[in-house]
């Protein structure tokens, strides 16, 4: 759900109406649903093993990429923090701009759509980040190092 905020110094927003003389609006500000929903997310992502639990699934889902194109001989390199993932389809993860730049876009393109036609979505471009939720099941993550391993095999050198 979209949710709009902002803050300042005190002196700052003390200008700000009703306070002040300053009216300040905007469409996501105050939403009474997305606040109600943005203060269920905070309540669960306080509970115990809450990060652990999606930075261990966002890991199950890294590995098994990995080790799907490694079995199929495509390059492909991986890593993650908490729920954000990234790949390049290269040997080994860049380290600077022009090893990025050395990714295959067209690899990309087929892998990208290889997944579209199976049914999961990754972000379609190259350099984006992925995103493990709270939301994606064990069976999610296992669905989609299966469509990618489907996928690889058809990206291999050896195809």
């Amino acid at each position: 759900m979209p949710l709009a905020a902002f803050g300042g110094p005190r002196a700052v927003m003390e200008q700000l109406a009703p306070l002040g003389p300053v009216y300040q609006a905007g469409t996501l500000s105050g939403n009474p649903v997305a606040t109600a929903c943005g203060l269920a997310t905070l309540k669960e992502i306080r509970k115990a093993g809450f990060f652990d639990a999606l930075a261990l699934r966002t890991r199950t889902l890294v590995d098994g990429l990995k080790a799907a194109a490694a079995e199929e001989g495509v390059p492909f390199s991986a890593d993650c923090e908490g729920g954000m993932f990234g790949f390049f389809l290269l040997p080994e993860l860049p380290q600077n701009y022009p090893q990025v730049m050395k990714s295959d876009g067209q690899r990309f393109n087929q892998l990208f759509h290889g997944l579209l036609d199976r049914g999961i979505y990754i972000a379609p471009a190259l350099y984006e980040a992925g995103f493990v939720s709270a939301a994606h099941s064990e069976a999610d993550v296992a669905e989609t190092i299966s469509a990618a391993k489907d996928v690889f095999k058809g990206m291999s050198p050896r195809a």
